[in-house]
């Protein structure tokens, strides 16, 4: 089991989950953080610690956000390891809580 990262940290991007997470499973894009399913140690530690309420453990995943299983486990290949807090973008709370970001994905 692993968990993920689905829509809602799209343009969010806060990195509070990170910190917390005890074998470096994050990568970071531009506007979107994912988990690598193959780190990922299943421990449900980065859920309480993301305030978009973006994390899910992938067999507890709604039913719309079921393609971000396999978006996480591809973009964790293309982008680099993050392991320290960063301060969240400007907008950050602009943008969370808002519906369908996916088109807004920056790779």
């Amino acid at each position: 089991m692993t968990f993920v990262v689905t829509d809602n940290c799209i343009k969010c991007k806060y990195t509070d989950c990170v910190a917390v997470c005890p074998v470096d499973a994050f990568f970071e894009g531009p506007n979107f953080l994912v988990i690598d399913p193959a780190i990922c140690i299943d421990c449900d530690l980065c859920v309480a610690e993301c305030p978009a309420e973006a994390i899910y453990q992938d067999t507890k995943l709604p039913p719309e956000q079921l393609n971000f299983l396999e978006l996480n486990a591809q973009l964790c290949q293309e982008w680099p390891n993050i392991i320290d807090i960063k301060p969240a973008p400007a907008d950050a709370d602009k943008w969370n809580g808002v519906d369908d970001k996916l088109a807004l994905l920056e790779r």
